[in-house]
């Protein structure tokens, strides 16, 4: 391009375009690259295609609290375009907004395309040059300057400044297939291994018995695997505790909602746990339990058990265990070896704690956490020590700036990760 650029943006994503969008409303010419055929390919997916744009209930005060130990490089960036700011940008651009559960803010059509649409707009108001189904061969550094790009088709690009927004490895159907950590290797920055964050895990239903069970599926094994795990899929719950244990000691927990899939679990719950799940399974077995009714102590729940054993009479014990879902009170059952025929009146003293026992702690083995064709965000990325807060400027290469998931930071479900991209995206296209 014989043009001058003054800001090139590499990737449309969330933070692409919002980086895009504010240096070219700051006077700079602006070029865009995008390797797919449109923008925000990614964005359209988010919240189930509602698009959860931000969530009302971050703080500076809670940033290690949402975001983890990385939290307090968002400092600067939140307090310059925070959650009311991204609110009011999409409301002036006529994207009406809502806050549901939780302090998620969605836009009031449900519609991650009018988010998308706005976007779009403020580019073409502003100006800004793109370029589709461009992918980026090589970047080209001359001291700690970026002094080009060029295109896999041959075309070189030179620009005063490069912001990077290339995303991580999340979902790569949608061209995230984290190729800016290569170049940004070979430019000197140090890259935290990317993993998947807020994925699905998968496990199995396992508890060690004294003999060999009698309903489940491992027969003289010792062991209880609930025959078919698939048979709990869709099975949901909300505001259920969950505990991971390793080597017998509690690591991590949270309390939320959970869904069973065909083959493990899924749900806000399981997201908050799972990058920390990916860490232990590299040092050994890991441990989910489930408690199903966290509002009710042992005691309680032995005492609501023993309610409805006597109320039960000669009804089958499977039809009355409806303290939880029913098809999870047939694994329960499984587990504590109980007939799921025997009456209600005949159950034990013993088998009512093994009941409330199973019922405060349900265990699950968990085998991996699914990979990143399945995770919502990516954790890792370009290593913070080594990027300015207060302006997503390279302290390598000093024209050099980043925004988005490319950085290392992730939070949780809800609006949190969106809210990295306008932030980072935003300070990143000002400076």
């Amino acid at each position: 391009m014989d043009k001058k650029i003054d800001v090139l943006v590499i990737g449309g994503g969330p933070a692409g375009i919002i980086a895009a969008g504010k240096a070219a409303e700051n006077g700079a010419r602006v070029v865009l690259v995008e390797k797919n055929a449109d923008l925000g390919v990614k964005l359209l997916l988010t919240g189930h295609g509602r698009c959860n744009l931000t969530n009302t209930e971050i703080q500076s005060g809670n940033l290690v609290e949402k975001y983890g130990k990385n939290g307090r490089f968002l400092f600067s960036a939140l307090q310059h375009f925070g959650p009311a700011e991204v609110i009011e940008f999409f409301e002036s651009r006529g994207v009406k907004t809502k806050v549901e559960e939780n302090g998620r803010v969605f836009p009031v059509s449900d519609k991650a395309q009018d988010v998308l649409n706005a976007l779009k707009k403020y580019l073409v108001e502003n100006k800004v040059e793109i370029l589709f189904d461009a992918r980026v061969g090589k970047i080209i550094a001359k001291g700690k300057r970026l002094e080009k790009i060029v295109l896999a088709d041959g075309r070189e690009l030179h620009a005063e400044k490069y912001i990077i927004c290339t995303g991580g490895k999340a979902w790569p159907q949608t061209g995230s297939t984290g190729d800016a950590c290569a170049w940004l290797k070979g430019l000197g920055h140090t890259i935290v291994e990317p993993a998947p964050a807020l994925a699905p895990i998968v496990c199995s239903i396992e508890g060690e018995r004294s003999h060999a069970p009698v309903y489940g599926s491992a027969r003289g094994s010792g062991v209880c695997a609930v025959e078919n795990f698939k048979s709990l899929e869709g099975v949901s719950l909300r505001a259920v505790g969950l505990k991971v244990f390793q080597n017998n000691k509690k690591q991590t927990g949270r309390v939320g909602d959970v869904v069973f899939t065909a083959n493990g679990m899924s749900g806000p719950a399981v997201f908050g746990v799972c990058k920390e799940l990916g860490k232990l399974l590299k040092t050994g077995k890991v441990e989910l339990r489930l408690d199903l009714a966290p509002d009710l102590i042992v005691e309680a729940l032995d005492r609501r058990l023993e309610q409805l054993l006597r109320e039960g009479g000669n009804k089958m014990i499977k039809n009355i265990l409806n303290i939880v879902p029913a098809r999870l009170a047939l694994a329960i059952l499984d587990l504590a070896e109980i007939n799921p025929d025997k009456k209600a009146n005949a159950i034990s003293r013993g088998e009512r704690k093994v009941l409330a026992r199973l019922i405060k702690e349900f265990p699950l083995q968990v085998k991996s956490v699914c990979g990143f064709d399945q995770a919502m965000v990516t954790s890792g990325g370009v290593d913070l020590h080594e990027v300015d807060p207060r302006t997503m400027r390279s302290k390598i290469i000093e024209n050099l700036y980043f925004a988005g998931e490319i950085l290392d930071l992730d939070g949780p479900t809800g609006g949190y990760n969106l809210q990295i991209c306008w932030s980072t995206g935003r300070i990143a296209g000002a400076k």
